[in-house]
């Protein structure tokens, strides 16, 4: 099967605003997606990447935390996520493959444990710390219609929204 890199969509594109509907059919159209968004995410190169980024409002995302910063790596697909469980607090430095040229401090949960379905219909769990807590509250946010600016104070998000006008500006000239 031939894998493609997919256009990513960016903010303020408004499929990455709605909240993405679940996934009801496990056809081969559907593996095909799942292949192409990792081929896309690796391309990218990205950490994790949900279907809305891709213009596709379903619930599902792909990840893959390569080993590092004391963890094992994680990699796979969850499709209808939901959270089982969060604790505990962290903050640090997000940035989005939907939102160039800007990162910045964000607080989350420390601890997560995610319910959903792999790419074989299977129920599975995921839990992560750290980073891969991150990871999956960032792309959990993605199907709901957040985006990690959303989630910054209103001054902060007015000069992020500041700088992307400028830079919307000066590409269509």
């Amino acid at each position: 099967m031939i894998m493609a890199v997919l256009p990513i969509h960016e903010y303020p594109d408004p499929v990455l605003k709605a909240k993405a509907v679940p996934v009801t059919e496990f056809s081969r159209e559907l593996q095909k997606l799942i292949d192409d968004m990792f081929e896309t995410m690796y391309a990218a190169p990205g950490l994790g990447l949900a279907a809305p980024q891709i213009g596709r409002s379903l619930r599902l995302f792909v990840y893959d935390l390569k080993e590092g910063e004391g963890q094992p790596r994680q990699s796979g697909v969850l499709i209808n996520p939901e959270f089982i469980s969060k604790s505990g607090s962290q903050t640090g430095e997000e940035g989005c493959l939907s939102v160039s040229e800007y990162r910045t401090q964000v607080t989350r949960a420390n601890r997560v444990a995610v319910k959903g379905i792999d790419r074989n219909g299977k129920e599975v769990t995921v839990e992560g710390e750290g980073l891969m807590a991150r990871l999956l509250q960032h792309e959990m946010d993605h199907l709901d219609g957040t985006l990690f600016v959303d989630r910054l104070s209103s001054l902060k998000r007015q000069m992020y929204l500041k700088r992307l006008k400028k830079r919307m500006k000066a590409e269509a000239r």
